[in-house]
């Protein structure tokens, strides 16, 4: 199987489990609990290596994931319908598919929300000024609110990648660099 295949049965499954997880805090009328949730969960991922290495480990048990990620959505205060899905995950061992898993539920919650995400990429990390002013202007193009999903690649150099749906705008100083490399090369 190659990554893409297995990027694909992992985006399928997460989409599952988002639906689900989704559906029931909607139910439940849980969604800015089930935000904050996933909003906690994210910056876990982000933090944690040994987080994101339990969750992806084969030789880690069902039983040990599923102590660790029950103690972590206690710790964490993480909403019931949250906390019930993850278990489920532990238990079908699709534990491995949570960074996809966050990525829908928050994709599921800004659509609910009116809202658009976008990705940014940038060489360092943006300031809280930074984000705000570059959600404002791109709300101000898109016309909805938009909530920015930010990384950082240092191998930008500089300047900003931001995808908005099917749009991508690639301002990084790599992307100025690969075109003037590729102008010289038809010069030349």
């Amino acid at each position: 199987m190659d990554v893409s295949e297995t990027a694909s049965i992992s985006s399928g499954i997460a989409e599952r489990y988002a639906t689900a997880i989704f559906e029931l805090a909607q139910d439940g009328s849980s969604l800015p609990k089930l935000e904050a949730g996933v909003e906690a969960l994210a910056e876990a991922l982000d933090a944690s290596e040994d987080f994101r290495e339990m969750i992806a480990s084969p030789v880690i048990s069902r039983a040990e994931q599923g102590a660790a990620i029950d103690a972590l959505s206690k710790k964490m205060k993480l909403p019931a319908e949250l906390s019930k899905g993850l278990a489920l995950m532990a238990e079908k061992r699709r534990l491995f598919t949570l960074p996809q898993l966050v990525g829908n539920l928050r994709a599921k919650i800004a659509k609910h929300k009116g809202e658009v995400t976008a990705d940014v990429t940038s060489a360092k990390a943006l300031t809280k000024t930074q984000s705000e002013k570059l959600a404002k202007t791109l709300k101000s193009t898109v016309g909805k609110d938009v909530r920015i999903n930010a990384t950082v690649d240092e191998s930008l150099i500089g300047g900003l990648v931001v995808k908005v749906g099917s749009k991508m705008i690639d301002t990084s100083i790599r992307s100025r660099l690969n075109s003037l490399q590729n102008a010289m090369k038809e010069v030349g």
